[in-house]
C-alpha cells in the first residue's frame, strides 16, 4: 500500500510478572519466549495440546517479565486456559485481560525517529507488510498528533487488507479446526526451542509435510458466470464448499466480504487442490480466482529437523 493510513482494531492486554514469567510462556505458546531481552517483540500462536488454534498474539518483553498482545481469539477463555496450567511454585503474577487498540500503520506512514515507546515493530505481516510498524494504544491512551494526521481505513478497505493479507481471524479461521502452518503462520512458530504446548503436533507436521490444507484468498468478480444475487450470496458465505471444475472436493470458505465489484474471501484449500487457479463455490458454479495471500508463509515442507 502506498498510500499513508491507519487501520484501528480492538486488542486485549494479558501481562505477566515474575522470574518465571517468561518461561511460563516459553511453555504456552509457539515462540522462543525464555531467552528472549526487554524490548523484544515476538509474535506467537497461542495453541491446544493438538496443536488448534487458539489465538494469534504479540509478546512484548520487559525486564520484570512480558505482556502478550492478543491480536486474535478469546481473552477471557485464554487468560483462564493460562492460569489454568499456573503451578504454586511458579513465580508467575497473571494479570486480567484489558482493552487497549493496535493501530496498523500503512504505507509510508510518517513514523518519527527514534519512535515512541508505544511502537512495535513485529517481525511479522500485520496488514501493512513484513517490518511495518504498529502502535499500541493502552486504554486511555490518545494517538499521538502523527498517527492522528494520517486518514483511518473504513471497516470495509480494512476488512479487504486484512482478507488480501490472509491475516486469521476468529472463528473463520482460527478455530479448533485448524493450525498454524495451515494458516501460513510459518514465522509465528519455533522449530527449536524446548517443550512447549502442542509441540509434538507441530514437529510432525514439520517433519512429514503434513499439512493437509492451506489459507488461500479468493475473489468472485460480478460478471463472471453463474448466479447473482441472493443465489449468489447464499453460495459465497462461510462454510460454504468448494469443488474443482472436475468435481472434486477442494476446501471451504471461510470469510467473506462483499464489494461493488463482487466479493473476495479466504478460504482453506485441500493439499490436492492448491495449484488450482480457480475453483467453483458450491453447487452454484460461481468461479473464484485463487491466490497466495500477500502475508501468507508456506509451511515446512518435510525437511524441518525439530527439537524434541
Amino acid at each position: 500500500m502506498s498510500t499513508s493510513a491507519r487501520w484501528s482494531s480492538p486488542v486485549s492486554l494479558i501481562r505477566l510478572e515474575g522470574a518465571d514469567a517468561r518461561r511460563f510462556l516459553h511453555g504456552q505458546s509457539s515462540q522462543a519466549i525464555e531467552q528472549a531481552r526487554p524490548g523484544d517483540c515476538l509474535a506467537t500462536c497461542l495453541i491446544s495440546p493438538t496443536a488448534r488454534m487458539r489465538g494469534l498474539a504479540l509478546v512484548l518483553v520487559h525486564e520484570g517479565g512480558a505482556e502478550l498482545v492478543l491480536l486474535a481469539g478469546e481473552a477471557t477463555t485464554i487468560h483462564q486456559a493460562l492460569d489454568r496450567v499456573l503451578f504454586p511454585a511458579d513465580q508467575v503474577r497473571l494479570g486480567p485481560p484489558q482493552p487497549a487498540t493496535l493501530v496498523r500503520l500503512l504505507g509510508h506512514a510518517p513514523v518519527p525517529t527514534p519512535g515512541p515507546r508505544e511502537l512495535l515493530r513485529p517481525p511479522v505481516d500485520l496488514g501493512g507488510g513484513p517490518g511495518q510498524p504498529v502502535l499500541l494504544l493502552r486504554s486511555g491512551e490518545a494517538l499521538p498528533a502523527w498517527a492522528e494526521a494520517l486518514p483511518e481505513l473504513p471497516p470495509s478497505e480494512a476488512e479487504r487488507l486484512r482478507l488480501r493479507h490472509g491475516i486469521a481471524a476468529a472463528p473463520g479461521e482460527l478455530n479448533d479446526d485448524t493450525n498454524p502452518f495451515e494458516l501460513g503462520l510459518e514465522p509465528w512458530v519455533s522449530l527449536n526451542k524446548g517443550c512447549y504446548v502442542g509441540q509434538e503436533t507441530l514437529a510432525k507436521l514439520a517433519s512429514t509435510g503434513g499439512v493437509k490444507q492451506q489459507l488461500r484468498h479468493w475473489i468472485w468478480r460480478a460478471g463472471a458466470r453463474g448466479p447473482a444475487g441472493p443465489a449468489a450470496a447464499d453460495a459465497l458465505s462461510p462454510g460454504s464448499p468448494l469443488r474443482t471444475a472436475e468435481g472434486e472436493r477442494a476446501g471451504s470458505i471461510t470469510s467473506v466480504l462483499r464489494t461493488p465489484e463482487g466479493a473476495e474471501g479466504l478460504a482453506l484449500v485441500r493439499r490436492q487442490a492448491l495449484s488450482e487457479a480457480q475453483l467453483l463455490a458450491s453447487d452454484a458454479d460461481l468461479p473464484l480466482e485463487i491466490q497466495v495471500p500477500e502475508g501468507f508463509v508456506a509451511p515446512p515442507a518435510g525437511t524441518v529437523k525439530s527439537a524434541l
